[in-house]
């Protein structure tokens, strides 16, 4: 028995159907798909690449910080150093001065002091003398 032409012809459409949709809409559709995925892909890669560069530049700034930050603690160690040691300087030079001022001082004192006692000798001197001539009533010599 031989089939109907019918059915010829509706396998004839359904090929020419899937030929027609194959080359219409699916393979554009799929080459869609592809280059979204290979969009995807080379983002993906991108992004990778981007923290790679991220990473590294954060390694980078974290290393000159601590380059920074150890070179100022050294500089404020030599700043604390440099005033201790001028400080030290300046406390000497004032002991100094004051040391020496407390010897002119002392020295000027001590002259002021024999220069006082000469003068209260000669004064005792002199009031002896008077307090003598007023008891004796006359000029003691």
């Amino acid at each position: 028995m031989l089939p109907d032409l019918s059915v010829f012809w509706v396998v004839f459409f359904v090929l020419l159907l899937t030929l027609i949709l194959d080359r219409l809409f699916f393979r554009p559709l799929l080459a869609i798909i592809k280059q979204r995925e290979d969009a995807v892909g080379s983002a993906k890669a991108l992004a990778d690449q981007a923290a790679a560069e991220a990473r590294r530049a954060t390694d980078e700034f974290d290393r000159q910080t601590a380059t920074a930050r150890a070179d100022v603690y050294r500089q404020m160690d030599e700043m604390r150093r440099a005033a201790l040691e001028d400080r030290a300087a300046l406390v000497d030079a004032t002991r100094k001065e004051a040391e020496a001022t407390l010897a002119k001082a002392r020295a000027d004192l001590a002259a002021d002091v024999a220069e006082a006692r000469a003068r209260l000798d000669k004064d005792a001197d002199a009031l002896a003398a008077e307090a003598a001539s007023q008891i004796l009533g006359r000029r003691v010599s």
